[in-house]
């Protein structure tokens, strides 16, 4: 009941599930993954321990098809159910069942496994390898490519309901605590896909790094331009007219608004930040 492609970036080292369906939460189901080891889709009729033991044999050494084999022999319901499973080698492997509901497969290559079931035909699998094979963005850009692609090529015959991408690297979680680098999910939207990408785009925004070029002088008219736009949104007082009233009142503004990771050297702020705050003046 459900598409997913299962991915490795051996330069990033970081490892994902993207994955869509027309069922409610796909995201608390689906995707397994942990930085180091490997990442696994679970669906059709889904198994969840196929997830959470198939991650503990990769971590023991086991190749991706060596689990597949032990996780299909030990369940009765084998049959019905359909995996995708990558390590962090980029090796990685497929499974459909006999029983999984028309139209059901995928395809396994370095770096990638893709599956799905219920589905309008081959066409959503064969989009989604093309893209995510050419595709040049980061990781994360590539997975939700792949389902996207897959979307539009026909998808989940009944329809959509809920979309998920998840991706772990060693400390890549806010703070660094856990290897959660992106976990987001829509559960129930009449267009997940679209939506998860708009939640992407905010999380690159609010969690990315500024890069060198992207740094300005609070200056000139970009000065005025900024205290204009923190007049309008009730950040500065027009009483405060001094630099430093400005500088306070962008350095609060950042804070409020979760750019903790865009704060810049006093004086300097990110692009990325004045174009928010252009959209939302």
């Amino acid at each position: 009941m459900t598409f997913s492609i299962v991915g490795f970036d051996p330069q990033t080292k970081e490892l994902g599930v993207a994955v869509a369906s027309k069922f409610l939460c796909v995201g608390a189901v689906v995707p397994f993954a942990k930085a180091g080891v490997g990442a696994i889709a679970t669906q059709s009729w889904a198994n969840l321990d196929y997830g959470i033991d198939g991650l503990d044999m990769l971590q023991d050494g086991m190749s991706p098809e060596e689990v597949l084999k032990e996780l299909v022999a030990n369940d009765e319901k084998s049959g019905a159910r359909q995996v995708g499973i990558v390590d962090a080698s980029g090796r990685s492997a497929i499974y459909t069942g006999e029983d999984c509901i028309e139209w059901a497969g995928g395809f396994a290559g370095t770096h990638f496994a893709i599956q799905g079931n219920i589905l309008v035909n081959e066409d959503t699998v064969q989009a989604m390898k093309t893209v995510f094979l050419q595709h040049e963005g980061a990781f994360a850009e590539r997975l939700l490519a792949a389902l996207q692609a897959g979307e539009s090529a026909g998808g989940d015959k009944r329809g959509k309901q809920s979309a998920a991408l998840l991706i772990v690297k060693e400390n890549g979680s806010y703070g660094g605590y856990t290897d959660r680098y992106i976990d987001l999910r829509v559960d129930d939207h009449a267009d997940p896909v679209k939506e998860l990408a708009r939640l992407l785009k905010l999380h690159q925004l609010y969690f990315t790094e500024t890069v060198p070029e992207d740094i300005v002088a609070i200056e000139g008219m970009l000065a005025n331009e900024i205290q204009n736009m923190l007049y309008e949104n009730g950040f500065l007082d027009r009483d405060l007219t001094e630099m430093d009233d400005l500088l306070d009142a962008i350095h609060s503004y950042h804070l409020i608004e979760n750019f903790d990771e865009r704060v810049q050297e006093r004086g300097y702020i990110d692009t990325k930040v004045i174009e928010f705050m252009r959209i939302n003046k």
